[in-house]
C-alpha cells in the first residue's frame, strides 16, 4: 500500500529522505552524492536489461573514466541524466582548439532526460559519431555536454 504523503506532517517527509538515501545505497542503486547521475544510470541499465531488443548492460566499475556501463558483446556505453537543457559534462576529451582527433571513448550515449519534478520522460541514445557532431563546449568547465534540443531529438534513438 503506497503511502499518503498527504496525511504526513512535513517533519515525517523530511526524515524519509535519509532513509531513502541509505535504502538506495544498501540497493547499490547509487554510490556517491551524484543523485540523479546515479537514479538515472540505474534506470537506463533496468530498462536495457529488461527490453528484449536492447543489450544487456553491467554497470561499470565506478573508478572507470568515461563509461557507466558495458554491454555483454563488449560495447562502452557513457550515461548521462538531466533535468536540465543539457548533459553533464564529458570529460577528457581534447579542447576546441585541439584539432587532433579524439581517441573514441565509448560506444553510445545514454541521455536520461527527467522534468523538473525529477519524473522520467524521455531516454535517448546517440552513438560515438552523433555525440561529436551533437557536443558542445562548456568553456566555464573546460568539458563538452550535449544540448537538449530538437536537433538531439532528430538525430537520437528513441528508448523512451
Amino acid at each position: 500500500m503506497p503511502i499518503d504523503l498527504k496525511k504526513l506532517p512535513t517533519e515525517e517527509i523530511i526524515g524519509l529522505y535519509p532513509e531513502i538515501i541509505k535504502e538506495l545505497k544498501h540497493r547499490d542503486v547509487i554510490q556517491s552524492k551524484n543523485l540523479v547521475g546515479e537514479i538515472g544510470e540505474f534506470l537506463a541499465i533496468s530498462h536495457y536489461n529488461k527490453t528484449s531488443n536492447l543489450s544487456n548492460l553491467k554497470r561499470a566499475d565506478p573508478s572507470t573514466k568515461n563509461l557507466d556501463a558495458i554491454s555483454r558483446d563488449g560495447d562502452r556505453y557513457a550515461i548521462k541524466a538531466t533535468s536540465t537543457t543539457a548533459t553533464g559534462s564529458f570529460w577528457g576529451l581534447n579542447d576546441p582548439e585541439n584539432k587532433k582527433k579524439d581517441k573514441q571513448r565509448f560506444e553510445f550515449v545514454i541521455i536520461v532526460i527527467f522534468d523538473k519534478n525529477y519524473e522520467l520522460t524521455d531516454m535517448l541514445e546517440i552513438d560515438w559519431e552523433e555525440f561529436l557532431e551533437l557536443k558542445r563546449w562548456h568553456s566555464r568547465v573546460n568539458a563538452w555536454s550535449i544540448p537538449i534540443n530538437k536537433k538531439l531529438r532528430l538525430v537520437a534513438k528513441k528508448i523512451i
